[in-house]
């Protein structure tokens, strides 16, 4: 493809490796083995996780995937012939190089027109959930999958792909001492999964006071906290609606759970801000990434609303929207309206994301350049929103 060329530095809040099967397993401890298996199913290899099949991800070896920007259509003008998810990611693609390793992806890069980018894992965002009920396990895999991600990709290639390592926090010391595992091999920005986290004595919000160190070295660092679409546990909420069982299906259509879809990031900030973590700690950098903004202005005026009548709930009295403004950043999706993000968070807590190769992303990811000249921004605002924001960010 020929070389995009742009009129300021694109830096991608959202872009996207695939993990092959020793991820999450090459570097586990022989205590853990079998905690992660890969299986055949009906001739399909599955992933399982402590003996349960996960349908989370239905192709969890990425060898062939949908093509990126799939769903462009789908997201643009809506599904009015009613077809199938099948039927609307097309036909399917092998996985090249570029999306499982670093030196390929540099190369797509540069022809894309892409300066920087945050590069997410993907089959990450099952861990978790499926291991809740045994925190030590949690941090075994995840750490299995940093040294993995370190070793293939870095967490800082050439300065241009900054890859995320996960940091879970179940046990706040082991939280910490991966944090500083991860900083002293260059990691600029972590992933938190917005979710209450998973723990000996049962869920809890990440932003109670118990983790008050954990943040704190946060600070200290000045590493971006990244909170990317995850499975966040709230399936099991709503599929008890839906008389299904407790496993988060993202590819299985529903309207039910497309209506509540956004629950999960809405609380998370709510939380950050609600339980004082961003009042005790303001310095804390976070990009909302892969969630949308369609919750920001409720929960704006939810959070007015509660400190109208309750500003004693709030540590040292801070106005809530104004902690929000501060220290939230918000990757929405391309479809979305970046002006009236910008009216509700200024100009300067708007960050581009592609979702880069995911199908539900864009096929060209410097294309989002005119999504957003059709909202009215002028090219100061828009070269903030393509790379500036986040590069200011990353320092």
């Amino acid at each position: 493809m020929p070389i995009r060329e742009t009129a300021f530095p694109v830096f991608d809040a959202d872009n996207h490796l695939y993990e092959p099967q020793e991820a999450l397993t090459k570097y586990l401890p022989k205590e853990y083995e079998g905690a992660i298996q890969y299986v055949q199913v009906n001739g399909r290899t599955k992933i399982a996780v402590l003996g349960q099949i996960s349908e989370y991800i239905p192709n969890p070896t990425f060898e062939v995937v949908a093509r990126p920007g799939a769903m462009e259509e789908y997201f643009r003008v809506g599904n009015p012939e009613g077809k199938s998810r099948r039927e609307i990611f097309g036909e399917p693609m092998r996985s090249p190089a570029a999306f499982r390793e670093p030196a390929p992806r540099l190369e797509l890069m540069d022809e894309q027109g892409i300066a920087q980018t945050l590069m997410f894992p993907t089959l990450a965002s099952l861990i978790e959930e499926r291991m809740r009920h045994d925190p030590e396990l949690i941090h075994a895999v995840v750490h299995a999958l940093n040294q993995w991600l370190f070793e293939t990709w870095s967490f800082n290639y050439h300065d241009r792909i900054f890859t995320t390592p996960v940091i879970s926090l179940p046990i706040v010391d082991k939280a910490i001492d991966e944090l500083n595992w991860v900083a002293e091999r260059g990691a600029k920005a972590i992933l938190v999964r917005p979710a209450p986290v998973p723990g000996f004595k049962g869920p809890r919000s990440f932003a109670l006071p118990e983790f008050d160190p954990f943040w704190k070295r946060v600070e200290q660092l000045g590493l971006l906290v990244g909170l990317h679409s995850s499975d966040s546990g709230y399936s099991r909420y709503a599929n008890d609606w839906e008389g299904h069982g407790n496993e988060m299906l993202p590819f299985k259509p529903s309207a039910f759970r497309q209506v509540n879809e956004w629950r999960p990031i809405q609380d998370a900030v709510a939380s950050f801000v609600c339980h004082g973590a961003l009042t005790r700690f303001p310095g804390l950098k976070v990009a909302v990434v892969e969630n949308g903004a369609s919750w920001v202005g409720p929960l704006l005026k939810n959070l007015a609303d509660v400190y109208k009548k309750m500003p004693d709930q709030f540590e040292g009295g801070e106005n809530p929207v104004e902690v929000v403004r501060r220290n939230i950043h918000i990757s929405p999706f391309w479809e979305e309206n970046m002006a009236d993000l910008a009216d509700l968070l200024g100009i300067d807590r708007v960050l581009f994301g592609s979702d880069y190769p995911h199908p539900e992303g864009l096929a060209d990811p410097a294309g989002f350049i005119e999504e957003i000249k059709t909202h009215g921004l002028n090219e100061a605002d828009q070269a903030k929103v393509m790379g500036g924001n986040l590069a200011r960010l990353m320092a």
